[in-house]
């Protein structure tokens, strides 16, 4: 059992909360900490009201090293479970090494200023927690997260080889809003609205924005459209499995919401520099932010499902073989259970397990280390133990 500190009261970070609290046989103390307390103390009161656990709760600027150090030293947890904006990895990373204190996320850092995503300025601190002795694990969402233990999982049990792998995101739940997010519309819009990327043979290839689609039929859902983006687990799956020679992550996108991202783009409210409003700066995607809905109550009238997995081409004993792993997951079973949407759900459960990984001592070795790089076998067989099973098809046409 070990102490651990969540950073972020959002949506995933409510999940993470609840998780954490029905698996405190692992996790001896729990403490949630963010810019505003108050949340924390919502949070903590129903975790309280449905488990009997008692959750602390603390005031943190999660963009100052200094408040993070005092904290941490006052805490001293034995993980950090950072799940608050992706700006803020490097700062708590930071404070995490000066306190001496392991770190985990679920999503790679980006610069506030700049729409752009790698894993270089994380990856440039693991000699830095090698020296401290310290373990920082990358990426412990679903995408990337699970999508990266699921290529692991297919690469130890059934390929010698992958050569092709296609990430596959789809949302089919409806939660009656004309636009809404479904994690940090800042983030979010930034994410969907930039250009292009896949890997192929060594190689980076830049489309424009949404510029390769295709309808994919996803299980129990059915054909949706499906937009070829670029995401950060691209970049970490590519450098562990070096055999791939294409890999693509694709998601699915509503004509409408894609209507309402082009005008939003179009007039400008997805700007992320600073603009003069009456002598007053301000960022418009922040401004957009504030009048959009909350992501964190959507769950309440949220329906249907979420199928995310890897289509994954390669080869096993010298015979072609393709693979589709994946989880399906309601939102209306997400919110009956946490109060948050299948969304939150998918992320804020996954990192539970990583972290329940580390304290069981299962993922723990100094350094810097993106998910697939750890053992898959008992993350995996958490998924289905904690709420997000997920099911195998074997030689299938992948579509792809």
């Amino acid at each position: 059992m070990g102490k651990i500190l969540i950073i972020g009261a959002g949506g995933v970070g409510t999940v993470v909360v609840h998780k954490v609290a029905q698996n405190s046989d692992v996790f001896g103390e729990i403490m949630l900490a963010s810019r505003t307390k108050a949340k924390c103390d919502v949070i903590a009161a129903d975790v309280k009201s449905r488990y009997g656990v008692t959750v602390l709760t603390a005031q943190v600027d999660a963009d100052v090293v200094s408040e993070l150090v005092t904290l941490l030293q006052s805490y001293k947890p034995e993980l950090v479970l950072n799940v608050a904006l992706p700006y803020q990895d490097l700062t708590i990373m930071d404070a995490c090494l000066e306190a001496g204190v392991n770190y985990m996320d679920t999503a790679n850092y980006e610069p506030k200023d700049e729409a752009h995503f790698e894993y270089s300025w994380q990856w440039a601190y693991k000699e830095k927690f090698e020296k401290a002795g310290l373990t920082a694990i990358l990426g412990c969402g679903f995408d990337p997260g699970v999508t990266s233990i699921f290529t692991a999982f297919a690469a130890k049990h059934h390929f010698d080889e992958i050569q092709y792998l296609d990430i596959v995101d789809c949302n089919a739940g409806d939660h009656g809003k004309a636009f809404a997010t479904n994690f940090n519309p800042e983030i979010n819009i930034r994410e969907v609205s930039q250009r292009g990327k896949y890997y192929d043979n060594g190689t980076w290839v830049e489309t424009e924005p949404h510029e390769i689609h295709q309808a994919l039929n996803y299980p129990k859902i059915g054909p949706k459209e499906s937009y070829v983006i670029y995401h950060e687990e691209l970049e970490s799956l590519v450098k562990n499995f070096p055999t791939i020679k294409r890999a693509r992550f694709w998601m699915t996108f509503g004509q409408e919401y894609l209507t309402h991202l082009r005008v939003i783009q179009n007039i400008g409210m997805a700007r992320i520099d600073e603009v003069d409003y009456n002598g007053v700066k301000i960022v418009p995607i922040q401004f957009l932010k504030a009048v959009l809905p909350n992501p964190g109550d959507l769950g309440e009238n949220y329906t249907g499902w979420t199928s995310i997995g890897c289509r994954i081409k390669g080869f096993k004993n010298g015979v072609e073989k393709t693979y589709y792993v994946y989880n399906n997951c309601s939102h209306e079973a997400a919110y009956k259970e946490t109060g948050m949407q299948g969304v939150s759900y998918t992320t804020g459960v996954p990192a539970m397990i990583g972290a329940m990984m580390f304290m069981k001592g299962l993922w723990r070795k100094a350094g810097v280390y993106n998910v697939e790089e750890f053992n898959p076998d008992p993350f995996m067989e958490q998924l289905n133990l904690q709420g997000l099973p997920w099911h195998e098809l074997h030689d299938i046409d992948l579509e792809l």
